[in-house]
């Protein structure tokens, strides 16, 4: 399991769905860096988290799962771009260098990966994770190490 490569003490929420904008609140409060890495079932609710965050950023536009196009720009009201990715589809390391993932994490954006199981061990060091499981009906439990 990937969490081992995270040392810092594990932080912990519990919210409702209805409460999502609280656990966003969470995530850019406790987050040491820009870089977030979601893990969970799919279903989980990565996308919905990823998406009230961006809102909090100032995002302008929709945010949507990026599953085909592997990542999404959001520009922010302040001009800040926010970049998702969703790399469930992706099935090697080349994959990942054809479209210049590496230039990425070369900016100074907040970016926000889905699956990054699928990083196959090219994790960015410095980057917080994040997984979300389903503890109960309309509600989801997220440790953030």
């Amino acid at each position: 399991m990937l969490e081992t490569q995270f040392e810092n003490t594990p932080k912990r929420m519990v919210y409702s769905l209805d409460a999502i904008d609280e656990a966003a609140t969470f995530v850019l409060r406790e987050s040491e860096h820009k870089v977030i890495l979601f893990s969970g079932e799919m279903g989980a609710g990565k996308t919905t988290l990823i998406a009230t965050i961006v809102k909090q950023l100032g995002g302008i536009d929709r945010v949507s799962s990026p599953t085909f196009s592997i990542v999404n720009e959001y520009p922010c009201s302040d001009g800040r771009l926010v970049y998702h990715f969703d790399l469930y589809r992706i099935e090697s390391i080349e994959e990942l260098n054809e479209f210049g993932f590496d230039s990425y994490l070369n900016t100074n954006a907040y970016i926000f990966i889905e699956w990054p199981e699928n990083l196959y061990g090219h994790q960015p060091l410095e980057a917080n994770r994040i997984f979300i499981e389903e503890s109960a009906e309309n509600e989801r439990s997220l440790i953030l190490y």
